[in-house]
């Protein structure tokens, strides 16, 4: 079987020679060119027939992220991993809404970087493991977020929930927001009638049960 053919981006010299070390110790991997900047990245991965691209994600005159936005584009059928220091979870974030195929920590073994680029060339998405607690965050906020805003309720509607949750009465909420009683009451009418519940109790039943206080 034909290695499988690596492109290496990375602005530091020696970054870029211990991948290429690194890689060359896997009889099944082979690094068929190297770049230090995003200048021209998807016609030299063309004419080295690349597989799979392993991409920092800060250039020195680009980030890797727009890197990789251009090669997904321009280059579809090659694997992009992005391979950097930051656990930040905005980079992550944002590479995984630029459909890259892998995003790994530069923390990660020899071993762990040759089975992920054997990975994603089997057609795999890969996230390195300490990112998948970020990514669980994430889903879970994305989807209180979503229950959120499809049960209707607003931002005052909320706070209102979370001053019941505390133990407020109506007056303390309206000496708290700024509202006579009768508006609290109106707006806790409200927030069960958007619920679909009997009572204040259910309602905060409710919101805790889907995460939103």
């Amino acid at each position: 079987m034909q290695p499988i053919r690596v492109f290496l981006v990375d602005d530091h010299p020696v970054v870029r020679e211990g991948l290429r070390s690194l890689i060359a110790s896997f009889p099944d991997l082979e690094v068929v060119g190297d770049a230090e900047d995003a200048f021209a990245i998807a016609s030299k991965v063309e004419a080295t027939r690349s597989d799979v691209v392993l991409l920092d994600i800060r250039l020195g005159n680009a980030s890797g992220i727009e890197a990789a936005r251009l090669l997904r584009r321009n280059c579809p059928s090659v694997k992009v991993i992005i391979l950097t220091t930051y656990d930040d979870a905005e980079y992550l974030q944002q590479a995984l809404a630029a459909e890259v195929h892998g995003y790994l920590l530069k923390s990660a073994s020899h071993e762990q970087l040759a089975q992920a680029i054997r990975a994603v060339n089997r057609g795999e998405k890969l996230l390195s493991p300490p990112l998948l607690g970020k990514v669980m965050e994430e889903f879970g906020r994305l989807a209180r977020d979503k229950s959120r805003h499809e049960s209707g309720l607003s931002d005052q509607e909320l706070q209102v929930l979370r001053e019941i949750a505390a133990g407020a009465t109506n007056r303390e909420i309206a000496e708290r927001l700024f509202w006579s009683e009768v508006t609290v009451k109106r707006k806790i009418q409200d927030i069960i009638e958007k619920l679909g519940v009997a009572n204040r109790a259910q309602a905060i039943a409710e919101a805790i049960r889907h995460g939103w206080i």
